[in-house]
Parts: structure tokens; sequence; C-alpha cells
């Protein structure tokens, strides 16, 4: 059963967004959200048979308030150029404008940086900075430059680095960077741009990309968020549908963190206990730190 949405159920009528990744997970649940609030909703992604089972689901979900909001399927690999001018293009050819880019295309694989291939890093930063910057560039280019919209771009958080993931670390980092550079460059032509990090996000897709690690991973995380849960993609849609919304018209330029304080408490990442690191010099304060520890020592 869809989840209701805390917006008005016509704020979004005759509007229409392209959502990336749009047919599973956190795309998915955007793409339903924005539906409900009437928006006609392009949704894309490289695997056209999942694109268009979603699409089916997403029909059937749509409430009667929302019609006639439709959900079109259009294949697209965002790190492709010629792709992406192709979906910018189907879409205007099919509605004739484009109010929202929701840029939630992407993905990752869980590695050490010592052990990551060059092909898997380009493979990562190539779909989560490159094809984001390409549907940013496209859709302002093809549309928003004359009239103006909003864009929003999902990241992560990655304010501590990503250790064990550090190509999407640097490739989310990036686009947090980027976000600020075209909300400078582009406020003249009316465009609002903004980001959101979620925190770690159960969803049915998550799970089986990082496939046997998945649960692992998971599972890991909970002790590492104050709320001692995983989050859900529906708790990441509301965020991005506010951020396109008049509510958010003057914002522009920020990132918006959707992890329950997970940012501000502690890392998953464990790191050993070891002596690998030189020692501190010698001098009072060392000798005054030996002294505290001893003495708490002889305590235990």
């Amino acid at each position: 059963m869809a989840v209701r949405s805390v917006f008005r159920s016509d704020l979004f009528s005759r509007k229409v967004a392209i959502v990336t990744g749009g047919g599973s997970g956190i795309g998915k649940a955007i793409s339903a959200e924005l539906l409900q609030l009437g928006c006609n909703v392009v949704i894309a992604s490289r695997k056209l048979e999942r694109l268009e089972a979603a699409a089916t689901e997403l029909k059937r979900n749509i409430p009667e308030s929302s019609v006639p909001a439709q959900v079109t399927p259009i294949r697209c690999n965002i790190r492709d150029e010629e792709e992406v001018r192709n979906l910018v293009a189907s879409t205007l050819k099919l509605h004739g404008r484009i109010d929202f880019l929701v840029n939630n295309g992407g993905g990752q694989f869980s590695s050490p940086a010592a052990g990551m291939s060059l092909k898997g890093w380009n493979a990562v930063i190539d779909t989560n900075l490159t094809g984001t910057f390409l549907c940013c560039r496209e859709v302002y280019n093809s549309w928003m430059r004359d009239h103006g919209g909003a864009i929003v771009n999902i990241i992560a958080d990655m304010w501590k680095g990503f250790p064990g993931m550090a190509h999407t670390g640097a490739a989310r980092s990036a686009v947090d960077n980027l976000t600020k550079s075209l909300a400078i460059e582009w406020a003249d032509s009316g465009v609002r741009i903004n980001s959101v990090a979620p925190g770690t996000i159960f969803s049915k897709t998550a799970m089986e990309n990082y496939k046997e690690i998945g649960p692992v991973l998971f599972q890991k995380a909970v002790p590492c968020i104050p709320a001692k849960r995983l989050g859900f993609p529906e708790e990441i849609s509301p965020a991005v549908c506010f951020l396109l919304s008049p509510a958010a018209s003057f914002i522009s330029g920020a990132t918006l963190k959707v992890d329950a304080g997970q940012s501000l408490y502690n890392a998953v990442w464990e790191i050993p206990e070891h002596t690998a690191w030189p020692e501190a010099p010698e001098g009072e304060n060392t000798q005054a730190l030996r002294e505290i520890v001893k003495d708490f020592k002889s305590k235990l």
C-alpha cells in the first residue's frame, strides 16, 4: 500500500519531473510521492525491464485525486551523453516542459581503496558525479535556462569520509560542491538547486545490490544511528518534495541531511588497535600523560 504524502494532493498539479533511478529504492519512493501530488513523472534508469515493472506498479497506486498525472519509463544510462540528451528531448516531446529534475541515479560497491580497480573507480565516479552533471546541464540548456525550475541531487552521508566506499564518497562530495556552484551560476535563470544527503536507508533493492554483505552492512549501521533504527525511502521523498515545492522558494545551494543525526555520531568503520604511527615528540606533555595513564591503570 502506498504511503500517504504529508503534502496537499494538488501541490504539483500539471508539473513535470524527471527522476533518475526512479524505478527502485529512494527514486521509486520519490516518484510515488510526486505522482500523489499530481506531478507527471518520467522515471529513468539503465534496466528497462525493472523500469517498466516499476511504472506499472506506480500507475496502479496513483490516487484518483492525482489523475491525470502519469508516469513514463525511459531507458537511460546517465553516463552516456547521447542517452541523457534523448531522455530530456523525449520528456519535452511528451510533456512540453520540465519543472523538476531529481538526480537520484547512482550506485557503488563495497571495497577498500587499496583493492579498488581503476575500472571500478571510474564506473562509480562516472555514474554518481558525471551522470549528475550531464543531467543537470542538459535539463538546464534545453529548458530551465529560459523557464526556471528546481533540481534536487541525492548524495550521501560522507561528511566524515566514506571508508570502504571511497569512490562514492569522493563522487558524492563533489556533487555537494557542484550543487553550490550551479546554485550561483544558474540563479539568474530562476533555477534553484539543492541536495539531500540520506543516512543509512534500507530498501530491498539496496540489500540485493550489496549481495551477501548487505545484511551485515545494515546491521552494523544501526548502533551508529541516534534513532537506533534504519531509515526508509519514504522518509527521504518528503524532503525532496519540500525542496521542489514553493515552501523552499528561498532555498538554493543547500544540503539537507536526512539521517537522524547519524553524521554527528559514530562511524561504522572500525580501526584495530595498532602501533603503526610514530611516537609523539618527547617533552613535558608526554611525561605528564604517562603519569596519568599509569595512575589510571593502578586504580583498575
